[in-house]
Order: structure tokens, then C-alpha cells, then sequence
């Protein structure tokens, strides 16, 4: 059981650390600024899908911001959404420089190409289809089976065209991990 003593401080802690850094920015004041602030740091990085090696190395790089950029800050009452900008926009450069590679396939080459060559019927291949949620198996049916294009889709669901494409997109990539192989293709993410 968590002690709430402690859940209870730590705000209490956070600000006396922070009001402690900018009246007073040292390496002292900084270390124990470090201490407080980096866990939370790290949790936020994890929690918009970095893993541990990252967020630890993204957290030193927000806080390496904050020590050197302190005396800039205009509101202090503003420091922790500061705070947290500033980790946003380092996880947004982060993600420019190295975009996410995301595994799809190719739905006409399963059909067309793996029937041919590994022997898999249409059965199994609405067997496939099953493990996807009913709107995505529409939405393959439609774009692949029927040749639909996608605003024709959104216009006769009365769907937004991005959600058409989310579906199509979501249901390539369960599909890619139920159908390793060779005619995988590594896609990078918009």
C-alpha cells in the first residue's frame, strides 16, 4: 500500500525544488530539482511510447534545457507547463529525425500472390479476416475487394475520410502480425 504521506509531499517537494532552483540557480539547487523532476519526466516519455533507455535520455536532455534556459522563464507559476513543453517538443524532435516504422501488408498480395504460392485458400483467408473488428473487415472489403477509393468509402459510411483510412490501416497491421512472411513490407508512419 502506498503511503499517501508521501503522494501527499511530493508536490509540496516539487515546488519547494523548483522556487528553490529559480531563486537561486546552481549546481546544488539543480541536483535536487533533478531528483524530483526526472522520474515524472521518464513517466511521461513512457507514456507516449518511448521506451526506458529513451525517456531516461530524453528526460536529461529536457532538464539540460531547463538548467541552462531558467532565467528566461518570465512566469515561475508557469514552470511546470514549461516544463512539460519543453519535453513535448523534445519528443517531437526526436520522432522527426527518427520516424516510427510501422509493418503492413499488402491485402491484394495476400490474396493474389500467397493463394498462389504457399497454397492458402479464400477460406483460410476469411479466416484471416475474422480476427479483425467488424468496421476494418468492412473497410478492406470495400478498398480492396470492391475497388472502392476511400472518400467513396467516407461518403457512403458518413465517415470522416481519415477514419476510412485509420480502419484500413489498423486492420493492414493486425493482419501483418498474423501473416508473417515474405511479402511484408516496412512502411514509415505520417
Amino acid at each position: 500500500m502506498i503511503n499517501s504521506t508521501i503522494v501527499d509531499d511530493r508536490p509540496r517537494q516539487e515546488a519547494a525544488a523548483t522556487e528553490t532552483f529559480l531563486q537561486s540557480p546552481n549546481d546544488e539547487s539543480f541536483s535536487v530539482l533533478f531528483l524530483t523532476l526526472t522520474p515524472q519526466l521518464v513517466s511521461f516519455f513512457r507514456s507516449h511510447g518511448c521506451g526506458m533507455e529513451l525517456s531516461e535520455d530524453l528526460s536529461q536532455e529536457v532538464m539540460l534545457t531547463v538548467y541552462r534556459r531558467a532565467a528566461q522563464l518570465r512566469d515561475r507559476t508557469r514552470f511546470r507547463a514549461w516544463l512539460f513543453t519543453i519535453a513535448r517538443h523534445a519528443m517531437y524532435r526526436h520522432h522527426g529525425k527518427h520516424p516510427l516504422e510501422v509493418v503492413t501488408i499488402d491485402v491484394l498480395d495476400i490474396v493474389d500472390t500467397r493463394a498462389k504460392v504457399v497454397g492458402y485458400s479464400a477460406f483460410e483467408f476469411h479466416h484471416w479476416m475474422t480476427f479483425l473488428e467488424l468496421n476494418e473487415r468492412e473497410a478492406l472489403t470495400l478498398r480492396f475487394v470492391e475497388e472502392w477509393e476511400y472518400h467513396e468509402i467516407a461518403s457512403a459510411k458518413a465517415i470522416p475520410i481519415g477514419t476510412v483510412q485509420w480502419r484500413v490501416f489498423n486492420a493492414k497491421k493486425k493482419l501483418a502480425t498474423l501473416l508473417k512472411g515474405p511479402r511484408l513490407h516496412k512502411r514509415k508512419a505520417a
